[in-house]
């Protein structure tokens, strides 16, 4: 199955969440798209919450069902929580470092930044954004890249960076100092639906 590339936002309002983290697809109409939108009240499975939290954290980091699937049984084979190294090894992936430094607004910005070989890790042009990152390794722009409007925009308003990144605004080139916990990760999602329903 192909990596969805539909609207975004029909998909975030369906979802119930914002899946570009700007929040903006819900403002105007914070409910499901369609004539009876407005007015649902269907009550969800167990297996419908399972699908429906699947889903979320798969199109919000915008991967195929083949990928997501590989990752979470990588996760599995790790020592400690399966869910949680499953969001870490999510959070590791290099459109997902570069989205978090702020050079992108959104993921997908992110992707294609990476995919467009504007990325360098440690040095080397890296343009798989599914790249695991390691901690201590160095993410920074190629010089020709620095000057792209779209990575100006993303860092005008960017005004955070989570604390398992430090970031250079001078250099523009930020480090994976750790991996992240739980507690840093998105709180919207339930990674043990996820588990369960994958253990089904």
């Amino acid at each position: 199955m192909a990596r969805y590339t539909g609207p975004s936002w029909k998909l975030s309002r369906r979802l119930g969440i914002s899946l570009t983290g700007t929040g903006k697809e819900l403002e105007k109409r914070p409910y499901a798209p369609g004539q009876h939108g407005p007015n649902q009240r269907k009550k969800l499975s167990e297996y419908g919450l399972q699908l429906q939290e699947k889903q979320k954290l798969r199109h919000m980091f915008g991967m195929n069902e083949r990928q997501f699937r590989t990752l979470f049984n990588r996760a599995g084979k790790m020592p400690g929580v399966h869910g949680e190294n499953f969001m870490i090894l999510l959070e590791s992936r290099l459109d997902n470092i570069v989205y978090r430094l702020g050079l992108a607004r959104t993921r997908r910005a992110a992707r294609q930044l990476v995919n467009h070989g504007h990325i360098l890790v440690d040095g080397s042009r890296v343009d798989i954004p599914s790249y695991r990152v390691s901690p201590g390794q160095s993410i920074s722009l190629r010089e020709k890249s620095r000057n792209l409007d779209v990575i100006k925009e993303a860092l005008s308003v960017n005004n955070f960076v989570p604390d398992y990144l430090t970031f250079d605004a001078d250099k523009l080139e930020g480090t994976f100092t750790r991996l992240p916990e739980r507690a840093e990760l998105p709180a919207e999602i339930n990674e043990t639906l996820i588990v369960e329903f994958y253990s089904r």
